[in-house]
This record gives C-alpha cells, sequence and structure tokens, in this order.
C-alpha cells in the first residue's frame, strides 16, 4: 500500500471517529452509515484524481461535484420536496428544501432531535464538508497536523450540544486524529530509507542481541496512547467553571433547594422556524372554563433590551408556592370584577422547553411530577436543574393552572395613576445607541394622544390596520430583535410577530410606557369534545404595557394573528359581532361579493384582520405563486456541469490532437504518438532515440505488422526533420493516417479497464498542469522583472 493511499484511509477513518461525536444529537443512527459510504465514495475520487495525477484544485473540485451530485441524488426526492409536483422541478429544488426544513428542524426539536430528512441532510453533508477539509489537508497537501482544525471544529459542536459519554467520544476523536499523524509520520520517514530503531536495552544498558528494534512508529503510539490517557485525567482532577470536558455543567446559576437564578433566554430565536414549520405538530392540548376566547398561553417574558435582543433578566427563583403571589400592580377593583378560571393543560412527548405554557395572570399552579422553580416579576414556572447537565422539560407533562380573567375598562386604563419611579425606570430602560428614528416615529404616531392608554392604543392600531401603518405580515422576514432590525422593520413594513412585538414594546419604551415582549401561544382551535389543541403555527410574540391598578396589560400590534383584547376596540353597538364573521349572501343561488369596507365603515378589528378588503385577486396565493423557472434552470445548468465534468479530459485530448495533426508536423505528430501510448500505459522515455522509441513502443503496445510500420514511418519522418541536411524534404504525407492507426492498434491492445481510463482519464493530461505551473512561473518571473526596473523612491 503506497503512502497516499494509506493517508486517504486514515484520513477517512479520523473523520468517521470524530463524526461519531454527533450521534448523541439524534435518536437514530442510519445517516451515520449512509455518511460513512458517501465519505468513502468521495475519498476513493480523490484517491482516484491523485493517481492520474490531477492538479489540487482539480482534485478538490471534482470530489466535491462528486459529492453535491451524490447529495442531490440521496436526498433531493425526499422529505416534503417530493410532494411540490413534478419530478424535475422535485429534484432540482428538493436539495434546497430540504436544507431550509433541516435548519426549521433544529429549531424546533431538542437532543435527541428525531432524524427528520433535513436534519440527515445536514449531518451527512457536514461530515463531507469535513471530510473533504480532512483530505485536503492530509493528503492532497500533505499537512495532517492541520486537519486536526476541522475535525476539532466537528468534535466541539458535537461535545457543547450534548455531554452524554463525553469521554468516549473523546477518546474515538482522539485516536482518530493520532493515527492519522502517525500515517503521516511513518510515510515521511518511510522516504528516508530504512527506519532505523534502537535494541532492547539489557540490565547493563547494552543493547540485546537478541531483542526486537523499537520502531519510532511503535513509540508514537505509546505516546499518543499515554497522552489520551492524560487528557482524560485531566478533564476529572482539574477544576472548571463548567465541570470540565466530560463533568456536568450548569446553565446560568445554579437551582438547588435555596434557588438560584434564572439565566436569560432567548425564545425568539427559534420562534420564526415555529411559524414557517412545515408540519403542523400539535404540542398543547387543554380545557378551560373560560368563556372568553382569547385567552393565551404565556411562556416567558423578555423585559430586558440591550439593542442586540431581547431576553429574561436574570432574577431568583424559589420554590413553586401553593397559591402564587398577589399580581404586582392589580387594584382590588379590577381583580373583583374579574373571574378566576381553571385550565388543565397536557403538553406533548415531543415538546422540549423548560417553560410551562400558562394563562396570564395565573394565581395557582398543581402540577405533581418533575422539579419546578417559580420566577415571581415575569410570574413564570421554570424546570429546575437535575444534575449531570439536565434539565426538567414540559415533555408530556400535565399540570392546571388557575389564572384570572380580568377585563379592565377603557376608562380604567385611560385614568391610571403613575407607576413608581423606580419601576418606570427598571421598565423603560432603553440602550443608549438605539436609532432616533425609533423614538421620533413613536411621538409622530402618537401625537395628540392625551394619556399613555391612548398612546398605545394609537402605537398597535398603527401596526395592526393596514391603512394605518401599511404593515405587512411575512414570516419570510430574517429574524432580529436588535436596534438596526426595529429600524429595518420601520422602514420595509415587512415582519412576523417578533418584529411587531420588540417594535412596539422599544417604541413604548421611547414614551415612557414600562413595557416588555410575552412570548407564547394563541389560544388555538377548539376541537369536537370541547377541548383546545395548541400547534407550532400557534406559537406568538406580543408586547404586555403596564398601567398601575392593572398591571401587566397585553396588546396586539400583528396583523391578522391572535386576537385583539376587547379593551383595545372601540365601542360598538351590541349588533356589532365580536369578532369578525362572514356576511350573509344576498341570494340563495349564488352568494355575492362581500363589499369593500371604507375607511369609515369598516370597524378597526377587521380591518386588523384584514376582512375590509374585496375579494381576493386571481392567482394569489399558494395556488397562484409564479414557478420558480430561475431556479429549475440553475439546477438544470448546474446538473449540465456537473455531468460534463468527467469528459473534460477527453474533449481536451481530442483538441490537442485534432492541433497537432492539422499541423502536418512530423514532430507534432511524433507528440501524440507518445501521448497516445502514455495514456495506455507506456510511459515516455525521452531519452531513446526515435528509432529505439518507436521499437519499444511496438512490443510494449504488442502492436500488429500494420500498425507497428505506422510506428516506425513516423520515427523515419522525425529522425529526417532531426538529422537529415537542409532543405531536405521530410515526408510528412500521410502522418496524420499513421498516427491515428497506431492509436486505435494501441487501445485494442489493452483491456475494458485501460481503454476506458485512456480516453477518459488520460495520463497525458498531466501536461496540462506542467503547462498551467510554467506560465504561472514565467508571470511571475516577468512580474518580479517589471518590479525590479521601476525607480525605487530616494531616500531623504
Amino acid at each position: 500500500m503506497s503512502g497516499r493511499t494509506r493517508l486517504t484511509l486514515f484520513a477517512l477513518l479520523a473523520t468517521l471517529l470524530t463524526a461519531v461525536s454527533l450521534a448523541p444529537l439524534v435518536d437514530s443512527q442510519t445517516w451515520l452509515l449512509q455518511a460513512c459510504w458517501l465519505l468513502a465514495v468521495q475519498s476513493g475520487v480523490g484517491a482516484l484524481c491523485r493517481r492520474v495525477p490531477l492538479a489540487r484544485s482539480l482534485t478538490v473540485a471534482a470530489q466535491l461535484l462528486v459529492s453535491l451530485v451524490l447529495l442531490v441524488l440521496l436526498f433531493a426526492g425526499e422529505g416534503r420536496a417530493a410532494e411540490a409536483g413534478g419530478a424535475g422541478a422535485q429534484l432540482f429544488t428538493g436539495l434546497g428544501t430540504l436544507y431550509q426544513e433541516g435548519l426549521a428542524d433544529v429549531g424546533e426539536y431538542a437532543i435527541p432531535a428525531p432524524q427528520t430528512d433535513g436534519i440527515r441532510l445536514l449531518l451527512v453533508s457536514g461530515v463531507l464538508l469535513i471530510g473533504l477539509l480532512v483530505d485536503l489537508l492530509a493528503v492532497t497537501f500533505r499537512t495532517a497536523a492541520a486537519a486536526g482544525l476541522p475535525l476539532l471544529a466537528l468534535y466541539s459542536v458535537a461535545a457543547g450540544l450534548s455531554g452524554d459519554n463525553a469521554w468516549l467520544l473523546f477518546v474515538l476523536a482522539g485516536s482518530g486524529y493520532l493515527l492519522l499523524l502517525l500515517a503521516e509520520s511513518r510515510d515521511r520517514l518511510a522516504q528516508w530509507g530504512r527506519v532505523f530503531g534502537g535494541g532492547a536495552r539489557g540490565p547493563g544498558g547494552s543493547g540485546s542481541s537478541g531483542g526486537q528494534p523499537l520502531a519510532p512508529v511503535r513509540t508514537g503510539r505509546r505516546i499518543g496512547a499515554v497522552a489520551v490517557l492524560i487528557a482524560l485525567g485531566a478533564a476529572y482532577v482539574l477544576p472548571t467553571p463548567d465541570g470540565g470536558l466530560v463533568g456536568p455543567g450548569s446553565e446560568g446559576g445554579g437551582s438547588g433547594p435555596g434557588g438560584g437564578t434564572i439565566s436569560a433566554v432567548n425564545p425568539l430565536v427559534a420562534l420564526q422556524s415555529s411559524l414557517t414549520a412545515q408540519d403542523d405538530r400539535v404540542v398543547l392540548r387543554y380545557r378551560t372554563d373560560n368563556k372568553q376566547p382569547d385567552q393565551y398561553l404565556r411562556i416567558v417574558s423578555l423585559d430586558e433590551f440591550d439593542g442586540v435582543e431581547w431576553k429574561s433578566s436574570g432574577r431568583s427563583l424559589t420554590e413553586v408556592p401553593d397559591r402564587l403571589p398577589r399580581v404586582p400592580g392589580l387594584s382590588d377593583q379590577v381583580r373583583l370584577a374579574g373571574t378566576e378560571v381553571r385550565t388543565s393543560v397536557s403538553a406533548a412527548e415531543d415538546y422540549v422547553q423548560r417553560y410551562l405554557p400558562m394563562p396570564y395572570p395565573a394565581t395557582q399552579v398543581e402540577i405533581k411530577d418533575g422539579r419546578w422553580r417559580f420566577e415571581q416579576v415575569g410570574r413564570t414556572v421554570i424546570g429546575d436543574d437535575l444534575g449531570k447537565g439536565k434539565k426538567q422539560t414540559v415533555q408530556g407533562a400535565q399540570y392546571t393552572v388557575s389564572s384570572l380573567a380580568l377585563r379592565p375598562s377603557a376608562q380604567q386604563l385611560s385614568s391610571a395613576p403613575k407607576p413608581p419611579a423606580a419601576f418606570v425606570e427598571e421598565f423603560t430602560r432603553l440602550p443608549a445607541d438605539l436609532p432616533m428614528v425609533v423614538a421620533d416615529t413613536a411621538r409622530s404616531v402618537t401625537r395628540g394622544a392625551k394619556d399613555d392608554y391612548a398612546k398605545a392604543l394609537k402605537l398597535q392600531n398603527w401596526f395592526a390596520v393596514k391603512e394605518n401603518g401599511g404593515f405587512t405580515y411575512n414570516t419570510k422576514t430574517s429574524s432580529g430583535s436588535g436596534s438596526q432590525a426595529i429600524v429595518r422593520f420601520l422602514r420595509d413594513k415587512e415582519g412576523f410577530c417578533v418584529h411587531f412585538s420588540f417594535s412596539m414594546a422599544a417604541m413604548a419604551r421611547s414614551l415612557g410606557i414600562p413595557a416588555r415582549v410575552a412570548v407564547g401561544f394563541t389560544p388555538g382551535s377548539s376541537l369536537s369534545d370541547g377541548s383546545m389543541q395548541v400547534t407550532m403555527k400557534d406559537a406568538h410574540a406580543w408586547p404586555e404595557l403596564y398601567f398601575e391598578g392593572v398591571g401587566w396589560t397585553r396588546f396586539e400590534p400583528t396583523p391578522t394573528r391572535g386576537t385583539a383584547p376587547d379593551y383595545t376596540r372601540p365601542e360598538t353597538p351590541a349588533t356589532q359581532p365580536s369578532a369578525p364573521a362572514p356576511l350573509p349572501s344576498q341570494s340563495s343561488a349564488a352568494p355575492a361579493p362581500v363589499p369593500s369596507g371604507s375607511a369609515d365603515t369598516c370597524p378597526p378589528e377587521r380591518k386588523r384582520l384584514g376582512d375590509c378588503d374585496t375579494a381576493a385577486a386571481p392567482g394569489a396565493g399558494p395556488e397562484g405563486e409564479d414557478f420558480p423557472w430561475g431556479t429549475v434552470l440553475g439546477f438544470v445548468g448546474l446538473g449540465l456541469l456537473v455531468a460534463a465534468v468527467p469528459l473534460l479530459p477527453l474533449l481536451w485530448r481530442g483538441r490537442v490532437r485534432a492541433r497537432r495533426l492539422g499541423t502536418g508536423e512530423p514532430l507534432e505528430a511524433w507528440r501524440e504518438l507518445g501521448d497516445a501510448a502514455w495514456d495506455v500505459g507506456i510511459t515516455p522515455d525521452d531519452a531513446l532515440s526515435p528509432r529505439r522509441a518507436a521499437a519499444r513502443m511496438v512490443e510494449l503496445g504488442s502492436l500488429e505488422p500494420a500498425a507497428a510500420e505506422a510506428v516506425h514511418r513516423l520515427a523515419g519522418a522525425v529522425e529526417r526533420v532531426l538529422y537529415a541536411p537542409p532543405g531536405a524534404a521530410a515526408g510528412s504525407e500521410g502522418l496524420a493516417a499513421d498516427v491515428l492507426s497506431a492509436r486505435a492498434a494501441l487501445l485494442a491492445g489493452v483491456g475494458r479497464g485501460r481503454r476506458l481510463r485512456a480516453l477518459l482519464l488520460p495520463r497525458s493530461a498531466a501536461r496540462l498542469g506542467w503547462a498551467l505551473t510554467a506560465r504561472w512561473t514565467a508571470l511571475a518571473a516577468r512580474t518580479a522583472t517589471t518590479l525590479s526596473k521601476l525607480p525605487r523612491p530616494k531616500r531623504t
């Protein structure tokens, strides 16, 4: 086995052993088998290209293209893309669709995640990319030490996400890297000739004549094994904040019996993935005696904005009391006007996150299983730390929540007194670098409002009613919660609930109104048995503004999503429905189109839901979307390019052959014949004379008499050109036919495999690399000469 072949195999082994670190991230390991054989094909292509040999850049390009083709063939017809329609469209667009689904699945599922087609594609393609980098560094560039960087990146991702069996994963990854280093060292030593080793020493210190020599490779193995053991021992012995390499870590502060703190979280990161998910997974089912249809299930509140993101402040945690503390800021008048309702919730087995979804404000939480903590300011219940890096989650939990269904009036909100100064300072804090356009826009929108409640209503309706602010709901808009994201949203007027909620909260804070962002679920949909179900599509974010005497109050600025609270709707006659309903038809035979409402006749609530527009235009919606011809044509072109790559050497040789034979020169014809012999395995020997080279070609190629005569005629023509007196005729007639006749005989004299190799991967293609290298060297020399002639600045 050659040194390069050995390096290729050990690079493949090192990548696979490191890829095992990703196994705990998913619940099935079939992806690892697929990655194994795809990686083997990729490594085989690299070994074949290096044997030709091809230039390094061409070798990497060939590996990359073959890997892309295999991924397309393996994955393009799977997942949701297979339901998209025609075979051509699903083949060329399926891979990109699966990548998007995989990214969405990563944001939705906890570890171990189900092995969806999208997640499987991300894992396999990631391993292929790392394998390509390792092969490039260790084999193509012969720097195995540098190949540890991509291996370290792969291991770090896996180790950072999963702590299960970390010591075993570390041993596998470290052993693979050490074996790769030893393989390269063995190859380097072999290039020096004989491997020397010291004899085994006896008691007297002299070498033992009968002992086996201790090879440096064997010493390297022992050193590597000791290094791995030392690294494992150091991870357990050395003190680290997170418990070391293989020890359990903690998230935020600990939460032992004494409480602890809640670390900052940002559920907005995964909210867009939930809204754009292709599946409609049910995550919660609940029953409630609340007769109002607008009961949201709140998960967590984000009360700190640092200019980069909205997040929860770090606050102390306590045991969940039998009866939750009094709702801050809630007056007896508003509390007695409301009713206490009970909601029984059952979480799905595949819904994994740490916060209990609950109606707000909760007064009592009854949950038997699990370990939970209560955070009073946000009024949330969070899973406790279970030790060894594990956290209590909502997965499969069943619990009952008592909460207040409050119905404050517009008068109570409008006449609310100012909150305490310290409270206002905390919940109106904004980053110093917040662009002025946010506050200026807030003042412009609320111009003329007499109190905070009127300002809040103007902000909500400016966002929610398209005729007012011109905003459009679109989940395809890129996420983000920083200052620049707010400015971009106010400019483009397009986004989803995250953009609407944090923009309204920031603008309210700029007006001196305490505000925060809540994340959770809209009420969901009702079932025939009277219960409700909540899916991932019901994930939502909304702003909460504080009014003294009422407490934290929900507003709904997002158009076409959720339900606007009663206290934000204008007072209407009793006959006006509180929720939009389809207008009755004027004829039993054919329903009349719903008339569009004007700004004077259409209520703001129906404007917010978009029910004041006329019938949808033909072609709107999913059925009216244009077919992605650009994407399809792009993938078709890429497919043709990939299919043409194996034919490039064949086309190049044909072009060179036609150019050489077209000149009619004996030397060019002789060069072409030499390359044709090289392609079938007869290596050229420039030290031989044309006559002896011809005899060698006839002998090694086992040519028939007719082909042998053609070769000798061409050799005689070359000798006349080289040695005949000036002016003598070279006799170049029929040389092209002789070359083609000899080439056909050479191809016919070898087996099918060597013949295909000569046609598709000709050895003489190495001349192309030599020519490019020579041109590059000449260009560099000319550039250096030109630069040396430039006048140098005189020193003063």
